[in-house]
């Protein structure tokens, strides 16, 4: 019988061990790609993308929808931060890209799986 504990016992710690170290951790997200001037980061497909407020595009506009992300991944230009609220591990982070309408605009921070600390400043 102690036998048979035993082995089961240790088969379910094998389990587990195998279990944990296949198991990936949300810090763990790779890093968005550096491609010239493009960074390539892996995000939800269907995503919106936000519009710009007044004409030097460089100030997301939350309330503007311009269009949608379909693909993934796709390409962003750069990120900004401090802007408004958007939650998820970087709280006040847009990048802007180019919706798959061709619209330019912003993504949330919290649209894209990929960690965004390597895309540049804009």
């Amino acid at each position: 019988m102690k036998k048979k504990l035993a082995s089961i016992l240790g088969a379910a710690a094998l389990a587990a061990g195998a279990v944990a170290t296949l198991a990936p951790t949300a810090s763990a997200a790779d890093g968005c790609r550096h491609d010239g001037n493009r960074y390539w980061c892996n995000n939800v497909a269907g995503a919106p993308v936000y519009g710009t407020i007044g004409n030097n595009h460089i100030y997301p506009d939350p309330g503007t929808v311009v269009g949608h992300m379909n693909s993934n991944p796709s390409w962003f230009y750069c990120k900004m931060d401090d802007q408004d609220w958007v939650g998820g591990p970087h709280p006040t982070r847009w990048l802007m890209t180019v919706a798959d309408n061709g619209r330019l605009g912003f993504m949330k921070d919290t649209d894209i799986y990929s960690e965004t600390d390597p895309v540049r400043d804009c």
